[in-house]
């Protein structure tokens, strides 16, 4: 299956509460889904989670195969359900929690939010094992809700600039294509997650918005 249109409840922002890499599909627990569908889909088990007693999965953490990364205020059971289902955990200290907005990462790269510390920069890099290099989208400091990327393709905010686009090429290592989600909306990150083999999207995507996602996750076809 390409890809799924779908709510969660009655709101279509699914990267605000999911996140989806090559080895796993984390959503909130109390939140409605049909698993089996998302499984199918995106060819990856659902891991059901929490982050500090919160399902806004997407907007705290960030990560790729190789691990995820959380805010330090992450307690003990939480993270004992992350690891009991095979995710490396890595937990960041400082101010700084809302770390799936101030992130967008693949297997390859990845782009931080200037407003990240160099220090915990280099944590981060170390923890998923790629390079990181500090960037805004669209003048935007919160990289995460501006973009989608897999370790085939991206999909970002349509103001992006030139110089930025150039960057988040570099960076990732994948082509990048700009578009909208969920009718409209500019912010792509809080309305699609993906991994490689495919996405899922907020229920108001249009047809065209779908296929312009297919392209710049280089799905069409698979």
């Amino acid at each position: 299956m390409p890809f799924v249109r779908l709510n969660l409840g009655r709101v279509p922002y699914i990267g605000v509460f999911s996140l989806v890499t090559d080895r796993v599909a984390l959503f909130p627990k109390r939140v409605k889904i049909d698993e089996s569908e998302v499984e199918k889909t995106l060819g990856v088990p659902v891991v059901r989670a929490e982050i500090m007693r919160s399902p806004l999965l997407g907007v705290f953490l960030a990560g790729n195969s190789r691990g995820v990364i959380a805010p330090e205020l992450l307690d003990k059971d939480e993270e004992r359900t992350l690891r009991d289902s095979g995710i490396e955990v890595t937990r960041i200290s400082g101010r700084f929690t809302a770390l799936g907005n101030l992130l967008l990462v693949n297997d390859k790269g990845g782009l931080a939010s200037i407003v990240l510390p160099q220090q915990t920069i280099e944590t981060i890099s170390s923890a998923l094992e790629i390079p990181i290099e500090r960037g805004t989208i669209a003048g935007l400091k919160t990289v995460g809700t501006a973009g989608v990327v897999t370790n085939k393709g991206a999909l970002v905010h349509p103001d992006i600039t030139e110089e930025e686009l150039e960057t988040m090429k570099q960076v990732l290592k994948v082509p990048v294509l700009t578009g909208t989600a969920c009718d409209g909306e500019k912010y792509v990150g809080i309305c699609v997650v993906a991994n490689s083999r495919s996405f899922l999207a907020g229920e108001p995507t249009t047809g065209a918005e779908l296929g312009r996602i297919e392209n710049a996750l280089e799905l069409v076809g698979d």
